[in-house]
């Protein structure tokens, strides 16, 4: 088995998840995760419906973004055990101890930092980020191209100056 898988061919395999997702024969749903959280949440503090307002909105939504979740995970765990063979458990990855440090605490502070201030401005944008990239992306959306753009060229933008070699001025 092949330790990558070419980049067309995650695009069919990425086409066809959206279309079985949207279409009637699937989920006939958008994407997303963010609901999926509050949805968990929700369950785990026992919040009912009749005395909190959101929980209401979205008990429909989040129930199937936490089963959508939840294959995420098992279906990301099948391909890096089964197809790509690349499982391991790191806390720091290797470009992070190259030119940051070998602290955990460290880089969890900083994973912390960086994955609340994406969640702030997708949800300031009304969505997720998951629901933003790929359900907005997939389907043209306005909101959804924007976002990415951003976060994409955010993300290269604070990559570069964040992960710039020790002792290298440019």
């Amino acid at each position: 088995m092949p330790r990558t898988i070419p980049w067309w061919a995650g695009g069919i395999l990425m086409s066809l998840l959206f279309f079985f997702t949207f279409s009637e024969w699937g989920a006939g749903r958008p994407i997303g995760a963010s609901t999926g959280m509050a949805y968990l949440s929700e369950v785990l503090f026992g919040l009912d419906a009749d005395s909190h307002e959101y929980t209401a909105l979205i008990e429909t939504s989040g129930a199937w973004e936490g089963v959508m979740l939840i294959g995420v995970f098992f279906g990301g765990l099948f391909m890096s055990l089964f197809v790509t063979k690349t499982f391991h458990i790191s806390f720091i990855p290797t470009l992070w101890k190259a030119r940051k440090n070998s602290s955990v605490p460290s880089r969890m502070v900083w994973s912390f930092i960086a994955g609340f201030l994406l969640v702030y401005g997708a949800r300031l944008a009304g969505g997720c980020n998951a629901g933003h990239i790929l359900s907005g992306g997939s389907q043209t959306a306005v909101s959804g191209l924007i976002f990415t753009v951003v976060a994409l060229g955010t993300g290269m933008i604070t990559g570069r100056f964040f992960y710039k070699r020790k002792g290298s001025c440019s």
